[in-house]
């Protein structure tokens, strides 16, 4: 048996402006149309499919895995757009990096409220 995720909805309130903050911060190629919404491509092939809904919108957690050298860049550009950043999910730990086992993870959200985590292994 082969089960993999393809994609997920993103539900938000501008899809333009919530799939662009993505790929800005994480440095991926622009989004791009397919039907109603706004399709960002990740490289293990899943998508985030952003969808435009009517408020209210129940945040979601996406979690990123990225490799090490790209960890400091995406961090950069959290800071350089002045985004308030934690070290947990529970957001009790503001402005530092999660370094747990060797791993360095940082939590944000997104313009909808959805929880972001970018994280390395090294």
């Amino acid at each position: 048996m082969s089960v993999q995720l393809n994609h997920t909805i993103v539900w938000c309130r501008d899809k333009q402006r919530s799939a662009d903050f993505l790929v800005h911060l994480l440095g991926l190629p622009p989004p791009t149309p397919f039907g109603p919404m706004l399709v960002v491509q990740l490289d293990n092939g899943v998508s985030l499919d952003y969808y435009n809904n009517d408020p209210p919108i129940a945040s979601q957690h996406y979690a990123f895995l990225v490799a090490a050298d790209d960890f400091e860049p995406i961090l950069q550009r959290i800071r350089q757009r002045g985004l308030a950043f934690w070290a947990d999910p529970g957001k009790q730990r503001p402005n530092e990096i999660n370094r747990h086992e060797g791993a360095r993870r940082v939590y944000f959200d997104d313009p909808d409220g959805h929880l972001l985590e970018v994280f390395s292994q090294t």
